[in-house]
């Protein structure tokens, strides 16, 4: 085998043939000619990416590896890293798109030749692109021959979509695949971050972020001039340059090491700084940074991070320019960061403190918090107010967390408060949701800027009338429900002789026997930013609610579309749960953890299927146990073997319980509404007892 060949695991291989890993298991116990690992673990072993594509061809489970499977494959297997890889990725798709004829002049050349003549043309690129001093290095031609399949894969790729919707679409499949080595930032709070930092007169701007991870947070920014970062992580530093030079024209000036140890952009003086920090850091020198200039407002103490983070960002800011930090709540409040908290107020430098919803961004179960704050000019008075906005209720209800929160909604309701607070200085007060507090008011022993502690909430019910309308909709829905409610359960038929069961068949056999088609869901929900294909993810289908999600335009050529009929199913949990898609959710993209199948409607009835699917035992038998989670094997889900007559009498009244299911957990709703709006309603006052 050669020492650069592309490995893949068994999870690339399954998704190469667009089968369970658990088949991949099958066909190296069953097929001898199967290739043998090359590397990896005993559990989780490598092959060579070459000769699996070649077996699967062979046996045809594979008529063609998609294009972006195979770049993607050659990523993840590549023998110096995915990092690495990337990397190189990355910088040739920054010279096709800078320099598109001097690439394909390279690239008519032999793989030896391209190898050896490539450095020179990229480093030309990436000097002219970052300058000599950056965090992109010019790999040499030792390095990259055995990248140079890799490389013409992603130029031909780029041919078809794009130079940048090839690189995002690329580092999205690590960063998802890697969840807890990065704290990333969602698009849905970086667009909004990059909105309340936007002003009129910053028609380009020059905008900084000293800790900027992948990036995200200055791609959000609309037509910058400058865009500097720093990130303590060489490798992130490495993708985020390449990803900011391919996003836009923009100056990109990005650095590796500690902002606020080692500062690279000392004398900068931004428009505008975007930053979301690491939280709760011990050792982000206090000792040695005792007497920096920077802390203007006070010395933080060891346990106010955050605040030094604040401060580094005021400081490089222009005189009037505006930075905006998401912050864990409890800088808002804790004792030890008083003192700070009250000079920002007086001197004018904190303007807005906005409480996000729960699952914002990591860590997810926490309500977040941005700050808002403005280098104080020379000659104008600080403002006597500071608007605190809390839109964790602007989410969608009941589905605060990761994937499920209503980002428009989110952004509107910030914006709406902080756009004519900005122009005015005030902005009329809209109850439970967001003030203009005068500075004098907020500057007592605790100094506690948290929004909820300056908004008490309206009542829940909205008043007698609004809780007169709940009751309304609760009594009839409570009326449908029992007019619903199934029959009295039917003994089964048999007939004289005692007729045998059905006998049984499992979803593996059915798949393989073409009467359905499985397909396993991958689609990641984003933000703001998204394009307009929704995702249907696992809380929507464990809910019962229409797809909340919403997935990046370069993602959308990647994702499983639901069609009616369909019956989707998660696999993780433990729960015995089985959606059949309707025409309200077609053409949502097939979420994370959830499983598809696609009945052949002349040989299976979805009712039927999905009915069968939910039994309980089915589940326990079809279902293996890890140290955290349960995880559904769907293939060995089983349902008796019926004429297509019979599966339609199953199927109706399996849709008959789903109905009548619904309707129970929306009287659910709507009593919990109810009583939660009577509660509040007699304790504010604005219900009579």
């Amino acid at each position: 085998m050669p020492e650069s060949a592309a490995e893949v695991t068994a999870a690339g291989i399954a998704r190469l043939a667009g089968v369970g890993r658990a088949a991949v298991s099958n066909w190296r116990r069953r097929h001898p000619d199967f290739p043998r690992p090359v590397g990896g673990t005993e559990t989780s072993p490598s092959f060579v990416l070459a000769d699996v594509e070649q077996w699967l061809r062979a046996q045809g489970k594979l008529a063609e590896v998609p294009l972006r499977e195979r770049v993607w494959q050659q990523v993840a297997g590549h023998p110096s890293g995915v990092v690495t890889a990337l990397v190189r990725a990355g910088a040739v798709l920054l010279l096709l798109r800078e320099r598109s004829a001097a690439w394909l002049e390279l690239a008519a050349a032999s793989d030896e030749r391209l190898a050896e003549t490539l450095p020179a043309a990229l480093e030309e690129t990436l000097t002219r692109r970052f300058g000599a001093e950056r965090a992109v290095r010019t790999p040499p031609a030792a390095e990259l021959a055995g990248s140079v399949p890799l490389l013409r894969g992603a130029a031909e790729l780029a041919a078809e979509a794009g130079a940048r919707q090839v690189f995002e679409f690329l580092l999205g499949r690590h960063l998802d695949a890697n969840p807890r080595q990065y704290t990333l930032t969602p698009p849905g709070p970086a667009a909004l971050m990059a909105a309340l930092a936007a002003t009129s007169s910053d028609a380009r701007p020059t905008v900084l972020d000293p800790a900027s991870g992948s990036g995200t947070l200055l791609r959000a920014v609309r037509t910058p001039s400058v865009l500097c970062a720093q990130d303590t992580d060489p490798d992130l530093a490495a993708l985020a340059a390449l990803r900011l030079a391919l996003a836009s024209g923009a100056e990109v000036r990005v650095r590796t090491g500690d902002s606020l140890r080692a500062d690279a952009f000392p004398g900068l003086a931004a428009d505008a700084v975007l930053c979301h920090p690491p939280f709760n850091e011990r050792n982000w020198g206090h000792e040695e940074l005792a007497y920096d200039p920077r802390w203007e407002y006070g010395f933080p103490a060891r346990t106010e991070s955050e605040l030094a983070w604040v401060q580094h960002a005021l400081a490089r800011l222009r005189p009037g320019g505006t930075a905006v930090l998401l912050m864990p709540p409890a800088a808002a409040s804790r004792r030890s960061g008083r003192r700070i908290r009250a000079d920002l107020l007086r001197k004018g430098a904190l303007r807005a403190v906005v409480a996000l919803p729960a699952g914002a961004a990591p860590p997810y179960g926490i309500p977040l918090h941005l700050w808002v704050l403005r280098r104080p000019a020379t000659g104008v008075a600080a403002s006597p107010e500071l608007l605190l906005v809390d839109a964790t209720g602007d989410g969608r209800p009941g589905a605060a967390g990761r994937d499920r929160l209503d980002w428009p909604a989110v952004h509107t309701a910030v914006l709406d408060a902080w756009l004519p607070f900005d122009k005015h200085g005030t902005v009329a007060e809209t109850p439970g949701a967001s003030r203009a507090v005068p500075v004098i008011e907020l500057l007592d022993d605790d100094v506690d800027l948290a929004p909820a502690r300056h908004l008490p909430p309206p009542a829940a019910g909205g008043g007698a009338t609004e809780l007169a309308e709940v009751r309304e909709r609760l009594s009839a829905t409570l009326s449908r429900t029992v007019a619903l409610t199934p029959p009295p359960a039917a003994p089964p038929r048999t007939d004289p002789a005692g007729a045998a069961r059905p006998t049984g068949v499992t979803v593996g056999e059915l798949a393989r026997a073409g009467a359905l088609e499985l397909r396993a869901g991958g689609a990641s929900s984003a933000g703001a930013s998204a394009g307009p294909v929704r995702v249907l993810t696992e809380h929507d289908v464990l809910a019962t609610q229409q797809a909340s999600g919403t997935l990046p335009e370069e993602a959308a050529e990647d994702a499983v579309l639901l069609r009616a009929g369909d019956v989707v199913v998660p696999v993780l949990g433990g729960g015995s749960v089985a959606r059949v898609v309707d025409e309200t959710t077609a053409g949502a993209a097939l979420g994370r953890n959830l499983q598809l199948l696609r009945p052949d409607p002349a040989a299976l009835d979805p009712w039927f299927l999905a009915g069968f699917l939910r039994g309980t035992a089915n589940h326990r038998q079809a279902s293996s146990y890890a140290s955290t989670a349960t995880r559904l094997d769907v293939r060995r889900l089983q349902l008796p073997r019926l004429p297509l007559a019979e599966q339609q009498r199953y199927g109706e009244r399996f849709r008959a319980l789903a109905v009548f299911e619904e309707a129970l957990r929306l009287a659910g709703r709507l009593g919990e509404r109810l009583v939660r709006g009577m509660y509040d309603g007699l304790a504010d006052g604005t219900v009579e007892p």
